[in-house]
């Protein structure tokens, strides 16, 4: 099936999703991740009406981005390493994966230095995983007040990863689980935060009827990731 197809297909399945859980399928944004996928992909992508698109390391969307139609937006959802957050500032329109506050912290020195206000997601490990990285959900709450002094930053929301399941139905508990988390991180700051970023490929479903804002799809729209990037 083509791209094009593929995209036709996640959207009619967002759709009836959204239909189950009683909501407006504008309310649930779809993000192409396209880690490994070459610029052409992307182009075919957004040929399709795609506009958003997530990249899980800087050096790859620092080369790929400029290849692509300007229209574009771009998230990084990959781990972010502190001598990074220079480019990422610059390429990317928000970072996801922020999992810790000296990392905030960087972010937002790097951001001033820059001139820019960067939008940003609190990445969760929400099943407390050895070999994730993300905030436990009980020190999203603790750093939630010093991250939201830090200037530059503007936090939209939380991120979240839940383990690889062959049965979508067994990951309902942890999109549940940071679905209250977020009402939560909603209730100490007295103000929403408008975006839970979770559900993927083998998931999204699940996680839109638990209240996901946007969806993070790559091999469902792009097929298997090549083995080398671009």
């Amino acid at each position: 099936m083509s791209i094009e197809s593929n995209i036709a297909s996640i959207r009619q399945r967002i759709g009836q999703a959204c239909e189950r859980a009683r909501r407006d399928p504008a309310e649930v944004s779809l993000m192409a991740v396209s880690k490994f996928h070459p610029a052409q992909a992307v182009c075919e992508a957004a040929e399709a009406g795609i506009t958003l698109f997530g990249e899980n390391r800087v050096q790859e969307g620092k080369l790929k981005i400029p290849q692509c139609p300007s229209s574009l937006h771009w998230h990084l959802i990959g781990h972010l390493q502190s001598n990074k957050c220079r480019d990422a500032v610059h390429c990317f329109e928000m970072v996801q994966s922020v999992d810790s506050y000296a990392l905030a912290e960087e972010l937002n020195r790097m951001a001033e230095k820059q001139y820019k206000s960067l939008p940003v997601l609190l990445e969760v490990n929400i099943a407390g995983e050895a070999t994730k990285f993300g905030y436990k959900p009980e020190e999203v709450l603790n750093d939630l007040e010093r991250l939201n002094t830090l200037s530059r930053l503007e936090i939209h929301g939380l991120m979240a990863i839940p383990p690889w399941a062959a049965d979508p139905e067994k990951t309902r508990p942890m999109f549940r689980r940071l679905a209250d988390l977020k009402k939560q991180c909603e209730d100490q700051l007295g103000a929403p935060l408008p975006v839970l970023s979770m559900g993927m490929s083998d998931d999204f479903e699940v996680a839109i009827e638990e209240g996901s804002t946007l969806v993070r799809i790559g091999t469902a729209i792009f097929g298997a990731r090549p083995k080398k990037g671009v």
